[in-house]
């Protein structure tokens, strides 16, 4: 059903799944065009600017991503949650897994690209691989909640997509957060996004080890259990609503 969802995102367009790969690597162009190109941005933790930008726009991209299509996972799939016998509760994995398909392309090419720098990450993978989790785990946890919320209030999806807008801006991605005084970042690190952005720099970039930074880890894991019973919660409560909304 991923496999089939992933492909009909694109069906009817002349370059199909290709799609998928321009769409993120423009943005990435653009925003490397614009701040070392533009703005003569210097390298980063003494890496080029291009490297630094990567390491965090790529899990930022898989999380977009994989939001905005599990936003609309019971709606889109109402057939099957109106009249057949299925396990409705897998659509949001569904959706979920289907996005997870580019993000391990993408994956790759951030590889690739450290290597051709002369920076493989070698036993750090490990690390990218944990964070990873982490961020499947957040989608989902978020997930729930919100493909549930979109069956009885549609415009969840626009909301979404706008506060995702924010996010990319909020989050420390095309800046470095030293711009922000050091008494006031901890607001930074209230975003579980976060944990997941700055951990991909840190592995790929200095080397460091996830449990390196034990509180970020508990704090983020704290947070997405907490979340993902919420979600739960919410998703038990409604669902016998499910048929006769959608």
């Amino acid at each position: 059903m991923s496999k089939s969802d992933f492909n009909s995102r694109f069906s009817g367009s002349y370059f199909g799944i290709l799609w998928a790969v321009i769409q993120p690597i423009m943005t990435i162009i653009i925003f490397w065009f614009v701040f070392q190109i533009g703005f003569r941005a210097q390298p980063i933790s003494n890496v080029p600017f291009i490297l630094w930008l990567c390491a965090a726009m790529i899990p930022w991209n898989f999380f977009a991503d994989a939001i905005i299509n599990a936003t609309g996972a019971f709606t889109s799939y109402s057939f099957v949650v109106k009249k057949l016998v299925f396990k409705v509760a897998l659509l949001p994995l569904v959706k979920v897994t289907s996005s997870f398909f580019l993000n391990i392309a993408f994956n790759v090419l951030l590889i690739l690209l450290f290597t051709i720098y002369g920076r493989f990450p070698g036993i750090h993978l490990i690390s990218i691989l944990y964070y990873n989790i982490c961020l499947v785990a957040l989608i989902i946890a978020i997930s729930y909640f919100i493909s549930t919320l979109n069956v009885f209030f549609k415009d969840a999806t626009q909301i979404v997509g706008i506060l995702l807008q924010f996010g990319i801006w909020l989050t420390p991605i095309m800046w470095v957060e030293t711009v922000v005084p050091e008494q006031f970042r901890w607001i930074l690190k209230i975003n579980p996004v976060y944990y997941i952005v700055n951990g991909y720099r840190e592995s790929l970039i200095n080397g460091n080890w996830f449990f390196q930074n034990p509180r970020l880890t508990i704090y983020f894991w704290v947070f997405t259990i907490v979340l993902s019973i919420i979600g739960a919660v919410f998703y038990k409560k409604m669902k016998p609503q499910f048929a006769d909304v959608l």
